[in-house]
């Protein structure tokens, strides 16, 4: 997915996906050409581990 398919799934601005990925913050990202791609299974891996964990 692009970093603008990626900015509105996690409901965020697209700078902030950019900068994630300037500071090796956020989902692992692939460069293609000169754009950002990210692949489904990394970034659900990346929302899982920083998932909350609620009691019962």
């Amino acid at each position: 997915m692009s970093a603008r398919e990626l900015a509105d799934f996690l409901g965020v601005p697209l700078n902030t996906v950019y900068m994630w990925n300037h500071r090796h913050q956020g989902p692992r990202a692939h460069k293609v050409g000169r754009y950002l791609r990210y692949r489904w299974p990394e970034v659900e891996a990346w929302l899982e581990a920083r998932a909350v964990d609620r009691p019962v």
